[in-house]
């Protein structure tokens, strides 16, 4: 699969809708399942913040070119994970290939142009490597998500309708679950840290601009999580990271929007950061 785009201008303004009616598809095929799942990575910003009503001055979210599921079933074994396995192939999902034309057992695939799932499940291992993967069938597996488990803490109901990928009608629609505000920051302050890509720091800087009435509403969720160690470690890593203008978090935030540095960009990202530390009493 090719690399994501670095930058706002390789998202194709269409994608977030068919990652939206991927999400609505196996939210129909895998039903009951559904309570085990929890949507997080990119296209959680587009979902917590409404597209539709957003203020003269904000732009809509680039979206995301794939969709990430959490599981929350890490430790069920065999039949559950082939139980899911088997729901994904008779919805005519395939695993995906990598460049060197290998299956991904953690990443699936549906339509053409394809949208791609990657699935995601906590470490039992604390020594485990993030973003390694972990088999659960011989042809199915998930990537290591540290700090997973705050999404199922924190999350909200999210109502999908319209058309599914295949093209079918579901209305009313279906409740999808949402990682919330305060769990999305942690898990993308890791996955930022742990990858560096100026997608996760623009996803950062773009929630906390816009979520709810403000910071203070991200701080409200993620104030009940900063015990955790995920949270720790997610909480000295966002300091850093976003310490000043030219630390690597503004800087990759400007890039992804605009190719560039940009001095006003990079100094809202670090003010809305400083704002969400001092309203946790970090």
């Amino acid at each position: 699969m090719p690399e994501k785009p670095t930058t706002a201008a390789g998202y194709p303004p269409d994608q977030v809708a068919r990652v939206k009616a991927t999400c609505l598809y196996l939210a129909t095929k895998l039903g009951d399942l559904m309570s085990e799942l929890v949507v997080v990575g990119g296209l959680v910003p587009s979902l917590l913040i409404d597209q539709k009503n957003l203020p003269e001055n904000v732009t809509a979210h680039v979206g995301t070119m794939d969709l990430d599921l959490g599981l929350a079933f890490a430790l069920v074994g065999e039949a559950r994970y082939q139980e899911v396995a088997e729901r994904l192939r008779n919805a005519k999902f395939t695993p995906d290939k990598n460049d060197e034309g290998q299956l991904t057992r953690q990443r699936w695939r549906i339509s053409d142009p394809a949208v791609t799932v990657d699935f995601l499940i906590e470490p039992q291992n604390p020594e485990a490597k993030p973003g390694s993967v972990f088999p659960l069938t011989k042809d199915w597996a998930a990537i290591i998500a540290p700090g997973l488990h705050l999404a199922f803490k924190n999350n909200r109901m999210i109502r999908l309708s319209g058309k599914t990928i295949v093209g079918e009608n579901v209305e009313p629609g279906r409740d999808i679950r949402v990682c919330g505000a305060g769990a999305f920051v942690i898990l993308k302050a890791l996955a930022f840290r742990i990858r560096g890509e100026n997608k996760d720091a623009y996803d950062l800087f773009y929630l906390l601009r816009n979520y709810g009435r403000g910071v203070a509403d991200v701080a409200a969720e993620l104030r009940p999580l900063l015990a955790d160690a995920s949270a720790i470690k997610a909480m000295e890593y966002l300091r850093g990271d976003f310490q000043d203008s030219d630390s690597t978090g503004p800087r990759r935030a400007a890039e992804f929007l605009y190719g560039r540095p940009d001095a006003d960009t990079q100094a809202d990202a670090v003010g809305f950061v400083r704002q969400l530390l001092d309203e946790c009493k970090l």
